[in-house]
């Protein structure tokens, strides 16, 4: 086999377990990834050891915008503001990335791929939420937790249509900003 064939074999694999990762979730079998980028169960493991290993590299681009959205909202000088964008951004990003939500929220104990980054990015969300309390933006009684919660939450939109799955995830990016505001105001966010 050629680089060539090799390097195709892999793009092939990581488009087949986004596609199925994006239909099945995390759970979808490695062989049903495999019969999909049409290779062997050998090949895709010689490219993939292990599902966590096909996991990481298929939402390696979710990642590095992930950390771009929480660095751009620490950037900002108005600490609501970046709180604000925060949210918008990430509910967006798992919006477009069926699957991102689950593999950031997944615990790989065999691995620290996926949980130093959640926790890097989960230290930083609380600087900035320090801030913007700090600021009397943000609610006081704000837990990083909250954010979890909210991306759990979050995650019922991927059974959307994928027409109606961004403006439904804005929608809900708004009443969560609001619910996350110290004063909350009296109306309710835009109609899609």
């Amino acid at each position: 086999m050629t680089r060539s064939d090799a390097r195709d074999n892999r793009a092939r694999i990581l488009d087949a377990a986004r596609a199925v990762f994006s239909e099945v979730g995390l759970a979808a079998p490695m062989r049903e990834i495999a019969r999909q980028a049409e290779v062997g169960p050998a090949t895709l493991y010689r490219h993939f050891p292990t599902k966590r290993d096909l996991i990481a590299e298929t939402y390696a681009e979710q990642r590095r915008a992930c950390r771009a959205i929480v660095r751009d909202a620490l950037a900002d000088p108005d600490p609501w503001r970046g709180f604000q964008r925060l949210i918008e951004n990430i509910l967006e990003l798992h919006a477009r990335s069926r699957g991102f939500a689950d593999a950031f929220m997944a615990a790989f104990p065999e691995g620290d791929d996926f949980a130093a980054e959640r926790e890097r990015a989960l230290l930083a969300v609380a600087d900035l939420a320090h801030r913007a309390q700090r600021s009397g933006h943000l609610r006081s009684g704000f837990l990083v937790d909250d954010l979890m919660l909210m991306l759990m939450a979050h995650r019922g939109i991927q059974d959307a249509p994928p027409e109606t799955r961004l403006t439904a995830s804005r929608r809900f990016a708004a009443y969560m900003i609001e619910a996350f505001r110290a004063r909350p105001e009296t109306r309710a966010p835009a109609p899609p």
